[in-house]
């Protein structure tokens, strides 16, 4: 109770005095209140403090928004932001570390989440904390001392070459063969690939422009087997949809990202391939490029990667191929 009163003395006179000001009045009201109890009101009423933590979360959202995050993005955002304030019923600005530290390990428990998601969640609420001490509204982010959860580098699962050509080898509907190519061989996201259009494609050129994460497009490449099987495909359609990919059946819809999951795991579970999914098509294009030795900045630009550690997580490079490097360049 002491601490969040000097809290609440200290937030009033922060527009009037600096840095070291701040210091020595929190070292001064320390020092006065040692030793004696601070009795308050409580009217038991949460709704004004519900009230403004909502408020502030939809300013965070607002400026977030403002940045270029996307909605999806901005979803998961609000909804671990009021997950937190519900649980935690506090006011915002006094929130303390070892409220977080408490939550975080509750959350885990009760979820049983993985380090990786506790450690997403930790990252939003650094960003939403420090947002709020930027803008004044905190003293300091509860979440500095919650330092980044390590979690074991797994190494994620590639399709083999084996396994690629059996799955196009038994493609019944040339929809299924042209989809597998285009990912095999492009590196896109599959939510990248089912935003795009017949006229998106330039098939002189074996190249296409897809809208990326933060909405920011980017060119991505086909090969030539793709080219013969998406032509083979587009020719044997008789609907008038734009969508590049669409339903086998009338109304003949642009296909969505939920109908190439479904179609990619019953044709991986029909041949026994572990862990069939679509990301797996762009995780297996780059691990196969590093393989190859294509720059790690070229891999960076054509899967649209913000950072370059993003890319690396992507890759995993073959013990062999380090072997084979170290006598080039060592040995």
């Amino acid at each position: 109770m002491e601490q969040e009163f000097i809290n609440d003395v200290v937030l009033g006179m922060l527009p009037f005095l600096d840095n070291r000001q701040m210091q020595e009045l929190q070292k001064v009201l320390k020092h006065a209140l040692h030793g004696k109890s601070i009795v308050t009101e409580e009217n038991g009423n949460l709704e004004p403090i519900e009230k403004e933590n909502d408020q502030l979360a939809t300013l965070f959202i607002a400026a977030k928004r403002v940045e270029g995050c996307s909605e999806k993005s901005l979803k998961y955002y609000q909804m671990t932001i009021t997950t937190l304030l519900s649980t935690v019923g506090k006011d915002v600005r006094r929130i303390t570390t070892d409220d977080l530290r408490a939550y975080l390990t509750n959350y885990q428990s009760t979820k049983c989440s993985s380090k990786v998601t506790i450690d997403n969640i930790r990252r939003i609420l650094s960003s939403f904390f420090s947002w709020l001490e930027d803008e004044d509204y905190i003293l300091k982010s509860p979440v500095r001392r919650i330092h980044k959860v390590k979690s074991t580098a797994s190494i994620k699962e590639t399709y083999s070459d084996e396994a690629l050509e059996e799955m196009r080898d038994n493609c019944v509907e040339l929809r299924d063969l042209a989809i597998i190519d285009m990912l095999a061989s492009s590196g896109m996201r599959v939510g990248e690939m089912v935003l795009l259009n017949r006229e998106d494609i330039d098939f002189s050129e074996r190249e296409c422009v897809v809208l990326g994460k933060g909405d920011k497009e980017r060119p991505v490449y086909f090969d030539a087997r793709t080219k013969i099987h998406l032509m083979n495909y587009l020719n044997s359609r008789t609907d008038d949809n734009p969508a590049l990919f669409v339903s086998l059946k009338s109304p003949f819809n642009r296909l969505l990202i939920g109908g190439i999951e479904v179609r990619i795991r019953e044709l991986g579970r029909r041949l026994g391939v572990i862990k069939s999914h679509p990301h797996k098509f762009r995780r297996t294009l780059a691990t196969t490029a590093i393989d190859k030795g294509m720059p790690i900045e070229q891999l960076q630009c054509l899967l649209g990667h913000k950072r370059i550690d993003t890319t690396l997580q992507y890759a995993k490079v073959k013990q062999s191929n380090v072997k084979i490097a170290h006598r080039k360049y060592i040995g």
